[in-house]
């Protein structure tokens, strides 16, 4: 799948082949097996191109991962405790990019479901209160255009 993704258009197996044979010796039939292997298993998809097959991811790197995390927590006795351990594990860029990533889903009014009942104005944060998650931009801030 990585080289799979790392394409970003539909491949053949020739192509994948030459790709993987710059870092090791592998067969074509092992490459048109593991492939077929993906297609049967819903992974990419493919279209008949000749006598041979043009691959394409069905889903991004991005949203495979976020299933594969989902499902390791969903499977947790204590989610809470699972979320801690794993923000516990992350770096300090990974951290930034979680921060970026829960701006993004709240919305430039910090809100994950779009509505709300008006509650009146909001009070000013106190500047003495260390920042919260949104970190100093706040929810919405520049999100996009960390490098992200």
């Amino acid at each position: 799948m990585t080289r799979v993704w790392k394409w970003n258009r539909p491949v053949t197996v020739r192509e994948v082949l030459e790709d993987l044979q710059q870092d090791r010796s592998i067969a074509y039939t092992t490459v048109m097996t593991v492939l077929d292997n993906l297609h049967q298993k819903g992974w990419v998809r493919r279209e008949a191109e000749g006598r041979a097959y043009r691959y394409e991811a069905v889903s991004t790197r991005a949203a495979y991962s976020a299933a594969l995390m989902n499902d390791a927590w969903s499977q947790s006795d204590n989610p809470a405790a699972a979320l801690v351990a794993f923000f516990g594990m992350m770096s300090p860029e990974q951290r930034e990019a979680l921060n970026d990533a829960v701006r993004m889903v709240q919305g430039p009014q910090g809100l994950s479901t779009g509505t709300r009942e008006s509650e009146g104005p909001e009070e000013p944060e106190d500047p003495g209160e260390p920042e919260g998650p949104g970190g100093p931009e706040g929810p919405g801030g520049p999100a996009e255009g960390s490098g992200r």
